[in-house]
């Protein structure tokens, strides 16, 4: 609820209101009640530190998180590389082993 989050990052619940007019988070909603997720409280921790502690403005901010959500995307395709070429690595190895010692015996 917007007076929990509010607590626990420590801003005014329209502090919360407004950021959520501003794009950065969209909380769940059931009943005109605004329920935010632990990644909305997150995100909203990073939105007032980067104004309150580090000046951001609203533009920087916006670039600032889809730079952070693109380098998760990269991440996650990197890491499906990663386990395809292990798999790969793995699967030649394990194909020469197998040849190495045919031939011996």
């Amino acid at each position: 609820m917007i007076s929990v989050a509010s607590r626990i990052l420590e801003v005014h619940p329209q502090t919360l209101r407004m950021y959520e007019r501003e794009g950065f988070v969209s909380p769940h909603r059931i009943n005109r009640q605004r329920l935010y997720s632990d990644e909305d409280l997150e995100r909203l921790d990073l939105v007032i530190r980067l104004t309150k502690e580090l000046g951001v403005n609203k533009a920087g901010v916006e670039i600032i998180l889809r730079m952070r959500n693109r380098l998760s995307q990269l991440q996650e395709e990197m890491g499906e590389i990663m386990r395809f070429l292990e798999e790969d690595v793995r699967r030649d190895f394990e194909e020469r082993l197998k040849k190495i010692l045919g031939e011996r015996e």
